[in-house]
């Protein structure tokens, strides 16, 4: 099978499942400055029936990008994301910029992830990605610690040596040229749990690629009020521990394994402790029982507990059960 050839050209790629907060995100990309390259949009609609494409249609005949609609069922994350990606290759656009059907954007927001890739283009190895920030907005009522402590905005993990370690689809270039993001796609068997994008950008690092950050780029995010509560990002950190074990045990022996779990355990334990010597501090002591969860759950995933599973759809409910936040994918 040939390699796609691709121009130089950006689709925008938005996953939604019954999401009204769509229409808002197609707003605001209707002021956005000119990059210098051409720019499209797509829809990947997750649910069962192409409960969407009335809605997207319709903006998409007002809207000045192209927007086309895809319908990529059904409540697996990954399957919406990689029709994207499928998409991306065969229409040959180069940069497939991931955003969420929740989020809205600055008008220099595009401009500025591409501004940030084709810096990346100067330097070896050149960048294959570009991270851009999540800020989130607070509705009335929510505890005032999650502001203090930025509980639900999304930014780069950084290593010691200043390179970015992981990934995210939130807010995010692509570069479907680079040699790294070759043939890459997102895991269907983690399309309910969550952590798919985690693993794409592993084996996007692990193929030699290289994440940029445009720290100017920025995203904004309203939270509703389900997610804001300390039980939510519990659930969310939980499951971010064990997909980042899942991903450090794919290479690791048994006994590896169990020594792993046994370091993640002692973490939880020593976050704890801190949250209870800062018990008087809200946003200290959350932000460490965060933390906490965060190892608890690696620490089960390396011991064998089940995956949860965080996209589908409660009884009753017409959004899905639990979504993850930005940075918890």
């Amino acid at each position: 099978m040939s390699a796609p050839v691709f121009r130089d050209e950006v689709l925008i790629g938005v996953c939604t499942f019954r999401r009204p907060e769509l229409a808002a995100t197609l707003a605001s990309l209707e002021g956005l400055e000119p990059c210098s390259l051409p720019v499209s949009v797509a829809i990947a609609d997750n649910d069962r029936a192409p409960s969407a494409k009335d809605r997207v249609e319709a903006i998409a005949a007002a809207h000045p990008l192209p927007i086309v609609y895809l319908h990529a069922p059904e409540a697996n994350i990954s399957i919406a994301r990689n029709a994207l990606l499928d998409h991306a290759r065969a229409t040959g656009a180069r940069l497939l910029v991931y955003l969420d059907d929740d989020e809205t954007v600055e008008p220099a927001w595009l401009s500025r992830l591409v501004a940030a890739w084709r810096a990346g283009q100067q330097v070896t190895p050149r960048a294959g990605a570009v991270l851009g920030p999540v800020r989130a907005h607070y509705k009335p009522g929510a505890p005032g610690w999650m502001d203090q402590a930025r509980a639900h905005d999304t930014l780069p993990v950084f290593g010691k040596d200043g390179a970015i370690t992981s990934g995210y689809t939130c807010n995010t270039l692509i570069d479907l040229a680079n040699p790294a993001a070759r043939g890459l796609r997102f895991d269907p068997t983690r399309g309910r749990s969550g952590g798919e994008d985690s693993a794409f950008f592993a084996d996007f690092l692990g193929a030699g690629g290289r994440i940029a950050f445009a720290e100017d780029a920025i995203v904004h995010e309203s939270v509703p009020a389900d997610r804001a509560r300390l039980a939510w990002l519990l659930r969310r950190r939980y499951r971010m521990g064990q997909t980042h074990a899942s991903l450090i045990a794919r290479n690791r022996s048994r006994a590896g394994r169990m020594g792993a779990a046994g370091l993640a355990a002692a973490k939880a334990l020593a976050c704890g402790g801190l949250a209870l010597l800062g018990v008087a501090r809200p946003a200290w002591r959350n932000r460490q029982i965060m933390r906490a969860a965060l190892h608890v759950g690696a620490a089960a995933n390396l011991g064998g507990a089940r995956q949860i599973e965080i996209y589908g759809t409660a009884p009753g409910r017409t959004d899905s059960a639990l979504r993850p936040g930005p940075g918890g994918s």
